[in-house]
């Protein structure tokens, strides 16, 4: 071999291992590749969605919290960064590549799911309706014409109530009065409790503990509002993220079949509830 291409070839060899033996560098690598190769995963939550996630004497707990520790077993040499942000910056924020996952309740829905992977789900998320344990008015959906019900911006929630709306005006009724938007569910129970809303639209797996923590205050409607549907956490739609997705819904399928998830779901919620054991597809 001629001495100039010789040491090129030994000079692109070098280069190559070089970058080879880099951190968080292999070929092929994934994200799931450079999450273990760096030791770290970065995860958003928005922690004011009791129970799924709250933050309790400065840590983050819940639902959620804990069957997502039970899904990082699989990981147990990489540190989790977990970012409590407001609920409207999660998938901006995911699309932006901000973070690794979104391990939160967000609603699986057609929108949302045309965008992103979603995990296999980890609880219900169908809506119901959220009134003063006083209200006499108001004893099914059709009774919420000319009602101001609040829900929060963005979420799956706000759509059902606005679905609602448009179903209470094609029967003839007035529909809605108003449709009150808030950053958090939070601020909107305040609100019903002291009645400047006379409803809030808000899933049914959070409404049982809330009335549990604040008893006499609320009573909730017995119809649901909108079609079943399910809370998952969150990847980006591609092959960059598609092995993690698979790891963190692996983890959820076991602690749906060892029992897990159902101690989970009475530890947190005061009841069980039925999760599907793979994704259906979105109705709404």
């Amino acid at each position: 071999m001629h001495k100039p291409l010789r040491n090129l070839v030994l000079s692109l060899a070098g280069a190559l291992a070089l970058v080879a033996s880099a951190p968080g560098w292999s070929q092929g690598s994934d994200l799931l590749g450079r999450i273990n190769a760096n030791k770290e995963i970065t995860i958003a939550t928005e922690a004011r969605y009791a129970p799924f996630e709250y933050v309790d004497n400065g840590k983050i707990v819940g639902y959620d919290a804990d069957l997502m520790a039970y899904v990082l077993k699989s990981l147990p040499d990489v540190k989790v960064k977990q970012l409590d942000l407001p609920f409207q910056g999660l998938l901006p924020g995911l699309d932006a590549k901000r973070f690794d996952i979104v391990v939160t309740a967000v609603t699986v829905n057609k929108d949302r799911a045309s965008h992103f992977a979603f995990t296999l789900p980890v609880a219900d998320a169908t809506t119901g309706v959220l009134l003063r344990s006083n209200e006499t008015s108001i004893k099914s959906p059709d009774d919420l014409n000319g009602k101001i019900v609040g829900s929060q911006t963005g979420s799956a929630q706000l759509q059902a109530l606005i679905a609602l709306d448009k179903k209470l005006k094609d029967a003839g009724g007035p529909g809605l009065k108003q449709i009150k938007q808030y950053v958090a569910f939070d601020e909107a129970y305040a609100d019903l409790a002291v009645g400047r809303l006379d409803a809030v639209a808000q899933s049914l797996a959070n409404l049982g503990p809330l009335m549990k923590s604040r008893p006499g205050v609320f009573a909730v409607l017995p119809q649901t509002i909108g079609p079943k549907s399910y809370f998952a956490w969150v990847v980006r739609k591609d092959a960059d993220s598609a092995s993690l997705l698979k790891l963190f819904s692996d983890g959820i399928a076991r602690a749906n079949q060892d029992g897990t998830m159902k101690k989970l779901q009475q530890k947190w919620f005061g009841s069980t509830m039925d999760v599907p054991t793979e994704l259906p597809a979105p109705s709404i």
